[in-house]
């Protein structure tokens, strides 16, 4: 029996080698001129694809993601992103549509704060507050980009923010990369750096509509946000300092609940953001990559589970889309139409410090992974 063993132990090595099959292979980026800036300078639109057929398309003006094609339970492929056919629309908009926001994301209360001793004061743009990075933040500039890693479908972006641009101090350069992966995730790496001490923030703020036409509102999607609490809001939308808990109230989202489910309902928070523009306190370990977030469609069967490693999640259902916003194939956004899920630090965090620290310092570097993976049931 000895010559028989041997035999079928060589016929199976064989066998192994002869059934394995190489990897396919990434289909090659795309590069293509999305239009021009008044200046001249040409913006580009990028699109990674990864093997199994999901694409995203992001242009180096804000870093802007402007589609991302993702399978439904059946396979047929949309977009599920709001954004606008042409550059014009990303020049003139004010809905962040897509981008990169900063320095910092999220509001600063009357836009000022203090470091080592000084004040600052950035530029008012959103009442008698600073919103993401002011008038010319980082969704409003060009920024420089080149093919990331090789093996899987990757961008990666840099901005050079100079000493003084909106009112912030230090000149900061922050890199960010988009990976999209063959696990169907759009995986967003930052890294920043600074040459004086500074407040670095900064997040992506895609409008999701899961089901793939925004002609849908956003009401009939499941969300789970694994938080026991929120930072609550004055008016002016800038946290009072605390920490509420969700329980018993329209922001409990630890069990999926439809967004529409109390979005009308009678409380001061939701009457002063007009429904949810809220910080979520994400429970774990800030600094650790973990699932924070599910955003479900049954319609479509697309799920979207949200990996941070960030303190808070604002979670904006989309409240001021208007309908005068016309994005892609001549829709117009309107109510609801779509919403954002920020993994950021929280809110006036530079005037809270309860609520951490964002100085970055020479020295240090800014770091953040935050991912969106994308499946179906």
């Amino acid at each position: 029996m000895r010559p028989l063993i041997i035999c079928i132990a060589i016929f199976s090595f064989l066998s192994t080698e002869a059934c394995q099959t190489p990897r396919k292979a990434l289909p090659p980026m795309k590069t293509t001129v999305f239009g021009k800036l008044p200046d001249g300078r040409e913006v580009h639109q990028y699109t990674l694809e990864n093997r199994s057929g999901v694409a995203a398309q992001i242009i180096d003006y804000g870093a802007a993601v402007t589609s991302l094609r993702i399978p439904d339970r059946n396979g047929k492929m949309a977009d599920v992103v709001l954004g606008y056919d042409s550059l014009q629309g990303y020049i003139d908009g004010t809905t962040y549509f897509g981008a990169i926001v900063g320095r910092y994301g999220n509001r600063i209360g009357k836009g000022r704060f203090q470091l080592d001793g000084r004040e600052y004061q950035l530029t008012i743009n959103d009442g008698e507050n600073h919103l993401h990075g002011g008038k010319t933040g980082f969704n409003k500039v060009l920024w420089d980009a080149k093919p990331g890693n090789s093996e899987e479908a990757s961008l990666r972006l840099q901005y050079v923010s100079k000493d003084g641009e909106e009112g912030y101090p230090g000149t900061v350069t922050l890199k960010v990369t988009y990976t999209l992966t063959d696990k169907n995730e759009l995986r967003i790496d930052y890294e920043g750096t600074t040459d004086k001490p500074t407040i670095l923030n900064p997040t992506q703020h895609s409008y999701f509509n899961l089901s793939g036409s925004p002609e849908n509102t956003i009401l009939g999607h499941l969300l789970m946000i694994d938080a026991d609490g929120i930072t609550p809001v004055d008016k002016g939308l800038i946290p009072t300092g605390q920490i509420q808990s969700v329980a018993n109230t329209p922001m409990d989202f630890r069990t999926p609940m439809a967004i529409g489910a109390h979005i009308g309902d009678e409380n001061e928070q939701l009457a002063f953001a007009k429904g949810y523009d809220h910080n979520w306190v994400l429970k774990g370990s800030p600094g650790k990559v973990r699932r924070v977030a599910e955003l479900y469609d049954a319609g479509s069967g697309r799920i979207m589970t949200v990996y941070t490693d960030q303190p808070g999640l604002q979670f904006y259902s989309g409240n001021f889309l208007d309908g005068s916003a016309k994005g892609k194939n001549g829709i117009s956004y309107k109510q609801r139409s779509g919403l954002c899920l920020e993994a950021q630090a929280f809110p006036d965090t530079p005037n809270k410090p309860e609520f951490g620290s964002v100085t970055l310092r020479p020295g240090q570097t800014y770091h953040q992974t935050t991912l969106y993976q994308f499946s179906t049931r």
